[in-house]
């Protein structure tokens, strides 16, 4: 395989392979690999950061007949409709508008 490096990256290549006392190739392969583990860890990616965001949340206020993870619009539904009546401050009426469906 072939790759064109610019200068500047030629250099950075050649000081991680001094600095590392290791082959380019090395270099790469290790380039590649801590790519693939940033873009894997939720702390990076941020389509995986969602992941646990709710966690205890959605489960403590769901019925028990319903599956949190199957079921979420529902859960999410019922806990914004029970945030209506909580006294939260808003002027949100506690059921829908007229005309409104559920």
């Amino acid at each position: 395989m072939q790759v064109y490096l610019a200068p500047a990256d030629q250099d950075r290549l050649g000081r991680l392979r001094d600095t590392l006392a290791t082959t380019k190739s090395d270099v790469l392969r290790r380039g590649l690999e801590a790519l693939e583990t940033q873009l894997s860890d939720p702390d990076h990616h941020p389509a995986l950061s969602i992941i646990g965001l709710f966690r205890g949340a959605a489960a403590a206020e769901a019925p028990p007949h319903v599956d949190a993870a199957r079921d979420h619009d529902e859960v999410l539904a019922s806990g914004e409709i029970a945030s209506w009546s909580s006294g939260s401050g808003s002027d949100l009426p506690n059921e829908p508008p007229d005309g409104a469906s559920e």
